[in-house]
């Protein structure tokens, strides 16, 4: 009991839950009260608890399983929440909408389908899809923060898009490769 409690509490995972209790700040503070500087400011904090959960974790080996649940799923709340709110300033967003969902719908399939069949699953986040949160991170931010042309803002936006689809297209070939050794 006292080991689940400290996999639960460790470090990390409360940067992790920081990250999931920060969205509705966000929310508030960029629709709401169209605070776009403060609302960038927590998307900032957000984004750098999310590096630190993960150098934390592996340099102080505090890696848990729950961690490699709640780290993504704090991930992609946060993803899908800045897409959401920026939705309700560029109608560009709607392309970005789509991806994420088509994206993170196929990788849920194919991860309870590996797990499923297989009893396999992917060990841990791959350097693209880093990558592409990073990307989507910083590009976002500064779309929360500034006002920008229409053109700079169709850039973040494609940019955010392309590195959305590049890890997308390489986790597909990782959920291909794991099922083929399988068989």
């Amino acid at each position: 009991m006292a080991n689940r409690k400290n996999q639960l509490l460790s470090l990390p995972n409360i940067l992790s839950y920081v990250r999931i209790l920060l969205i509705p700040l966000i929310v508030y503070f960029y629709l709401f009260k169209e605070n776009y500087t403060v609302a960038a400011i927590i998307v900032a904090v957000s984004g750098f608890t999310d590096l630190a959960d993960g150098f934390i974790a592996r340099k102080f080996n505090m890696i848990t399983e729950f961690g490699k649940f709640i780290d993504p799923v704090a991930d992609k709340l946060t993803q899908c929440t800045l897409i959401l709110c920026l939705l309700s300033r560029y109608d560009i967003m709607w392309s970005l909408v789509i991806i994420f969902f088509v994206k993170e719908t196929t990788m849920a399939l194919a991860g309870l389908f590996s797990v499923c069949k297989n009893k396999k699953k992917l060990d841990g986040a791959k350097w693209f899809g880093k990558v592409s949160t990073v990307v989507q991170f910083c590009a976002m931010t500064a779309l929360f923060a500034f006002k920008m042309p229409l053109t700079v803002v169709n850039f973040l936006i494609s940019l955010c898009s392309a590195f959305m689809l590049m890890a997308f297209f390489l986790y597909m070939k990782e959920y291909i490769e794991l099922n083929k050794k399988s068989e």
